[in-house]
């Protein structure tokens, strides 16, 4: 399940995606085979966090399983 991350706060990608230009035509992040395609992905600290990445529009996006 795809989060975003902001301050201390968890977001759903509904949220915040709906209004993206880079969204796709549901208004859900470019997710396509286990990576994020609007965006890059962000060195973890450790292997105990989950997959993030930062997307285009400079949010913080997580991939909590």
């Amino acid at each position: 399940m795809l989060v975003i991350l902001i301050g201390d706060q968890l977001l759903s990608p509904q949220q915040v995606c709906q209004s993206c230009l880079l969204a796709d035509r549901s208004g859900q992040p470019r997710w396509n085979q286990g990576r994020l395609r609007c965006g890059h992905a962000i060195h973890k600290l450790s292997e105990s966090q989950p997959d993030q990445y930062e997307c285009q529009m400079g949010f913080r996006i997580a991939n909590i399983e």
